[in-house]
């Protein structure tokens, strides 16, 4: 089987990724960055962003595509393949590809983190009414009403995004207050197409060939009722896309890998970055800091073992 060696390879081309290559190929190491599907991650579903420096409103895609072409300015070399599988344990690690074997002296986990399920059997409404985003698929739902799961940013920002399109949207919390900001809660509290439904849980979605109809229990009252529905968007939160990772990484109580300040995990020269790593705060500044000091300090490794 075809082995390559490399100083560093890259896992995920999200910002933080991307943000890693674009350091490490300026200081001209021998770095390949691999991503499953396309450079963008969660950025790339996310309509507008106006929290990140420089810009006073851009939207997901044309974001990355700005930082992708910035990372050609140093030709970073992006492939699309999976990593299946990794082998640590020597000072040479090892990851096995879809396709083929490689080897590199230092690694950058950057592979984010995806929705997290209600898991009440909503599998099977996936695409036929239910969705994990309103950038994606809110035009299917124009003049609907549909229902949404979640108190945070994500949550509020794309069910203001959804009255865009629909006729109503049902917010449905479990607490009495949102987490998201409060610019937010603002914006969703003036908008006469959302309707919040506190202190309740989705316990079932329903339908025949889609989604039909839910039903929303009150945690505090513990009183059921179904609300019909042409659509439900759910957003509560994420889980770590650590699937290919295997043992030997330090994780918190989440699943998220644990690091230092130098984005160093418990195995030497192997780094993470991003949503992938128990951080206090996951935005797109955040994960392009983390992607440069990640960067910075595999270099430090990389000399270090070199000499």
């Amino acid at each position: 089987m075809k082995q390559t060696d490399h100083d560093l390879v890259i896992i995920g081309g999200g910002p933080a990724g991307l943000t890693a290559g674009l350091y490490a190929a300026r200081s001209r190491l021998n770095v390949i960055l691999v991503e499953k599907i396309v450079p963008g991650g969660q950025v790339l579903i996310t309509d507008w962003i106006e929290n990140y420096p420089g810009f006073t409103g851009i939207s997901g895609p044309d974001l990355i595509e700005k930082m992708v072409e910035q990372t050609k300015q140093f030709d970073l070399a992006i492939e699309s393949n999976e990593v299946l599988s990794m082998d640590l344990t020597g000072d040479s690690k090892k990851l096995q590809l879809y396709d083929r074997e490689i080897t590199t002296k230092s690694i950058v986990i950057a592979t984010g983190a995806s929705p997290r399920a209600l898991d009440i059997g909503e599998d099977r409404f996936v695409g036929r009414g239910l969705s994990y985003c309103a950038t994606c698929d809110a035009p299917f739902f124009k003049d609907k009403v549909v229902v949404a799961v979640g108190g945070g940013d994500t949550a509020i920002q794309e069910s203001i995004y959804l009255t865009k399109f629909v006729k109503k949207v049902y917010v449905v919390h479990r607490r009495d207050e949102l987490r998201a900001a409060k610019i937010l809660q603002e914006r969703a509290f003036e908008n006469d197409k959302i309707e919040f439904v506190w202190n309740s849980v989705l316990t079932s979605i329903d339908g025949e060939s889609g989604v039909e109809s839910v039903r929303i229990k009150n945690v505090k009252t513990g009183e059921e009722k179904n609300m019909a529905s042409d659509g439900c968007f759910i957003w509560i939160g994420i889980l770590p896309n650590i699937g290919f990772v295997g043992a030997g990484l330090a994780l918190d109580d989440a699943g998220f890998i644990v690091t230092d300040d130098h984005m160093q995990t418990s195995v030497p020269g192997v780094f993470a970055a991003g949503d992938i790593r128990n951080t206090p705060l996951r935005q797109i500044a955040t994960a392009v800091g983390d992607g440069a000091i990640a960067a910075m300090s595999a270099e430090h490794y990389i000399e270090n073992i070199k000499k």
